[in-house]
């Protein structure tokens, strides 16, 4: 609908061009907007405010004249201008359920647009240290990742979902030393204990099943433990394929995958560090001082200069990044999302910065980022810290067995990125309408049961068949179903181009409360047919929208509850 009210906008605006009323050598694009108060009309348009100036009159005059060269439209019941100048549209009620039949025709492929006409975008997500379990806040960071890929892809991109293992440097010693030592028999107690060791118990495990000689499947490789307890090396190779696995498993619980695991060792491997500090030292941006080695990163607006190789020759972490994402763009990528978490934040500018200094026709501003905020989870209003296994926080996989995987995903994706997010237990497992994905998904079970009762009285509807006259459709509450479906693709495509998937989960609660209201207010299954039919198909229009908004948020539609 919002789409008819802008092509009859721009046709009268072509008008007034034509007459001289507004200058033709300008573009004038009306934007359109849903109204907040249905008293003023279902969309309203400021163009007239806009373009004012440029035809030398007030606003509200130019909205006389725009409303005038309106071209006819069985759409708009009528138009009206408030305030200073806002054009607002009412639709006609037989317009607003059109939207119907469209959902009913296009299904599962309601809401999707070729926005990104199969342009590759690559979204680097999760990308944790093969040290340990997933915590919550890589949880996140995976609801999000995820759901933003689903969204783009929604949107006719080709999305690459991509894992970079930090697979080298201190902290994979420090596990290494921490598995040795358990191997030894060792606890944290002892005074040999590893001073930056993990402490887990998961460790405990990695250790058993070095000393037992089992074999380890990760994604690329395959170890078997040597079960010597001075082979350091054997040791470190296994406790990194084993907790690639167990994340690998937990990704697996939660209904994620990618499509390439990029390990940071192969950056080394491959040489390709060195080939950028000779890249960076070529084009004159580095420098020795103190011992080390200086990247100039204040020449791309970095507040201060960064050691690139410390004075033990060692890197530090920003130089492999700036490798990795150097590797990105030679792959073809010249779109890259990176989600992290907040973190992150002051890598940012010196990633980028390394980047620009390479001179390799990097743009400015590449790659974006997508920084989320920490996670807190709370049981009974108190905050939960401690996993047993894990040691000192909760694990994603802590989650998922408390709550399942619909609710898990939900929660951490339902907020914006940038703010902090509270993690209720208590109401992620209550089937009550307070917690927003038993709601919703308790709309989509409740359209499921209508049709198994209405099979039952011996009339049956397929998934998406549209029997009866919508135009019976009368009640306000019925337009205002309808104006909110046809809300959903324009979601969709400012969810993906804003990075934004949270808008996603408030508006299928916003839909499932207007349906769960008419459904108490107004019977379906009435004695007249055809009005039980119009609003059967109004039903199914609203089961296929939640059902496609869940499934963007890779939660599940489930038919009974």
């Amino acid at each position: 609908m919002k789409e008819i009210v802008t092509e009859l906008l721009e046709s009268a605006l072509a008008t007034l061009q034509s007459e001289g009323t507004l200058p033709s050598d300008q573009t004038f694009t009306p934007q359109v907007g849903n109204t907040k108060d249905k008293a003023h009309g279902d969309y309203a348009c400021n163009i007239a405010l806009v373009a004012a100036k440029a035809a030398g009159c007030p606003p509200r005059q130019l909205a006389e004249s725009l409303i005038d060269k309106l071209p006819a439209s069985a759409a708009v019941d009528k138009v009206e201008i408030a305030g200073p100048g806002f054009i607002n549209f009412f639709m006609s009620t037989a317009s607003a359920f059109e939207v119907v039949n469209t959902i009913l025709d296009k299904g599962h492929d309601f809401g999707r647009n070729q926005d990104g006409q199969g342009a590759p975008v690559q979204v680097e997500f999760v990308s944790a240290n093969p040290t340990g379990p997933l915590h919550v806040g890589h949880g996140r960071g995976a609801a999000i990742g995820d759901c933003l890929c689903r969204l783009l892809e929604a949107s006719g991109y080709k999305v690459t979902r991509e894992f970079y293992y930090n697979d080298a440097g201190a902290q994979i010693n420090n596990l290494a030393l921490s598995v040795q030592a358990r191997v030894k028999g060792l606890t944290p107690d002892d005074d040999s204990w590893p001073a930056d060791g993990y402490r887990g118990d998961y460790i405990i495990d990695v250790a058993n099943s070095y000393l037992a000689g089992d074999t380890v499947t990760a994604d690329d490789r395959e170890v078997t433990g040597r079960k010597d307890p001075d082979n350091l090396e054997a040791i470190r190779e296994f406790a990194v394929a084993y907790l690639r696995r167990e994340q690998d498993l937990d990704l697996k619980a939660f209904g994620v995958e990618f499509d390439v695991y990029f390990l940071e060792s192969s950056l080394y491997e491959d040489g390709k560090v060195e080939a950028a500090v000779e890249r960076l030292t070529d084009n004159g941006f580095t420098y020795e001082k103190d011992g080390a080695m200086w990247l100039m990163t204040t020449e791309f607006g970095d507040d201060k200069d960064r050691v690139m190789r410390k004075k033990d020759g060692g890197y530090t972490y920003f130089l492999p990044d700036v490798a990795y994402h150097l590797d990105k763009w030679q792959r073809g990528f010249t779109t890259v999302i990176n989600e992290q978490g907040a973190d992150h934040h002051s890598t940012v500018t010196r990633v980028r910065a390394g980047l620009q200094a390479l001179d390799a026709g990097i743009p400015k501003g590449w790659p974006d980022y997508v920084l989320h905020q920490m996670v807190m989870v709370t049981r009974s209003g108190q905050e939960v810290k401690i996993s047993k296994r894990a040691g000192s926080y909760v694990t994603l996989r802590d989650l998922i067995d408390e709550v399942g995987r619909d609710a898990t995903r939900f929660f951490l994706a339902a907020r914006r990125v940038d703010s902090q997010l509270t993690f209720d237990i208590d109401l992620a497992r209550s089937q009550t309408n307070e917690n927003p994905v038993y709601y919703i998904q308790y709309a989509h079970a409740r359209i499921c049961s209508v049709l198994r009762k209405l099979a039952d009285e011996g009339h049956p509807r397929n998934r998406n068949e549209c029997l009866g006259d919508l135009a019976l459709l009368t009640l306000d509450e019925e337009k205002d179903l309808a104006n909110q479906l046809a809300r959903y693709p324009e979601l969709v495509a400012n969810a993906a181009a804003q990075r934004e998937p949270h808008h996603l989960t408030h508006y299928l609660r916003e839909l499932a409360g207007q349906f769960h209201t008419y459904y108490n207010a107004h019977k379906v299954l009435v004695e007249d047919a055809a009005i039980r039919d119009a609003r059967v198909s109004l039903y199914l229009a609203v089961r296929q929208v939640i059902a496609n908004g869940l499934d963007l948020l890779g939660v599940s539609a489930p038919e009974e509850m």
